[in-house]
């Protein structure tokens, strides 16, 4: 009955409406990157001020205008104040380290400490864990270290944050599938690219990561793949090792081989999670279907032991109570699994988003003082307390 009353009109050709929305959706995105960030454009890492750049170097304010007077760097303005670059922050250290006659300032990685690899990784929307990872990586590089951030989300919005606009910039074989695939595998060195900001370096993503998704059942069940699927992150990574004191990982929102594979390769694991029971229940099936696939994988010789494990609560609002009462119940639960200071909701944060930037690189100008000191804030503690981490592993203080 239904079926007569419905005309060929009424009815929708699924593949046909996906692919012309699809079509149309990214011409108009790609007019409106153009109007944001035209042709000629690049993006940039705005210079600092005293007091954010002594924070980032470890010093106080005043002893941060006594060595760059010492060594002349930058330049002083017209007006005589100081506006730090990240290279000018680099050179601080090196000149810091060289005064005090120990490596202290300048963070690389020295003698047997080893490479972390941190996945950031959660398989529900909304959970922050792209511009967790966008902030964690250009905080370290920020901080000195050599950062390398790693893509692997098919849709691509850390690479989009770095300049790397996937339809765009971002060709075949230049995603980290280029390397890790099964046939004729590029050198992970070739795909890496550097950022705007210096220390950081970036592999990025798009639609063709889906590819080892597919591949790789094929190939187990040829018995033909040369390394396992869970290893081919792992030993790729080790060819630049040497190059990176941090590596972060932006994991696909789904449990697939590519995130199997990059759990074998972290060092790490941060689990984003928004404070809403929905969210919280959702994250119960995810760590209960990780495990399982965990213990496939490790029973088959894959790596499953990390130097730590930490929950993130994210776009956490301290005055909303059922937010404030799920941090609560988490808490009793995970312990000193949970890291202490979570990622606040901000304004600033969303609205530097749209315009495909961090809070490290947009004018405080932008937005009202206490908006986006709060956020900057509350960035500094959660950034601070896993820097912190990285470094207990390496047995520094």
């Amino acid at each position: 009955m239904l079926q007569a009353v419905l005309s060929n009109t009424d009815v929708e050709h699924l593949p046909s409406t996906l692919s012309a929305d699809a079509a149309e959706l990214q011409r108009q995105l790609q007019l409106h990157q153009a109007r944001v960030f035209p042709p000629t454009a690049q993006k940039t890492i705005r210079p600092f001020s005293p007091s954010e750049a002594a924070g980032l170097i470890g010093i106080g304010e005043t002893y941060l205008r006594q060595i760059a007077a010492e060594i002349n760097v930058p330049e002083p303005l017209s007006n005589g104040r100081r506006l730090y670059s990240s290279a000018d922050m680099d050179q601080i250290r090196v000149a810091l380290d060289s005064k005090n006659g120990s490596p202290k300032y300048v963070p690389v990685r020295r003698g047997t400490e080893k490479l972390q690899v941190i996945a950031a990784m959660n398989f529900k929307g909304g959970s922050a864990k792209t511009t967790t990872s966008a902030h964690l990586a250009q905080y370290l590089a920020l901080r000195g270290y050599r950062t390398l951030a790693i893509d692997l989300d098919p849709q691509a919005s850390l690479s989009a944050m770095f300049g790397h606009q996937p339809e765009l910039d971002v060709g075949e074989g230049e995603t980290l599938h280029g390397a890790i695939r099964y046939e004729d595998p590029l050198p992970i060195s070739s795909i890496v690219r550097s950022t705007y900001t210096p220390n950081l370096h970036i592999i990025p993503g798009n639609l063709e990561l889906m590819e080892f998704e597919h591949e790789t059942p094929r190939h187990m069940a040829g018995g033909n793949a040369a390394t396992m699927f869970f290893a081919r992150i792992g030993e790729t990574l080790s060819e630049i090792e040497s190059l990176y004191d941090v590596v972060v990982i932006d994991c696909p929102p789904q449990l697939g081989f590519l995130t199997m594979s990059a759990l074998c390769a972290a060092t790490s694991v941060l689990i984003t999670v928004h404070p809403q029971m929905l969210d919280v229940m959702s994250m119960s099936q995810f760590l209960s279907m990780t495990s399982e696939l965990m213990s496939v994988v490790e029973r088959a010789g894959g790596r499953t032991n990390y130097d730590w494990m930490r929950y993130l609560l994210t776009r956490y609002e301290p005055n909303d109570g059922p937010q404030a009462q799920m941090s609560g119940f988490m808490r009793a639960i995970f312990g000193n699994r949970m890291l202490q200071n979570p990622m606040l909701k901000s304004t600033a944060i969303s609205d530097a988003g749209v315009t495909k930037q961090t809070l490290y690189e947009v004018e405080r100008s932008q937005f009202t003082r206490g908006t986006y000191d709060r956020a900057m804030e509350s960035l500094a503690a959660v950034n601070g307390e896993i820097e912190d981490l990285v470094r207990n592993v390496w047995g520094r203080k």
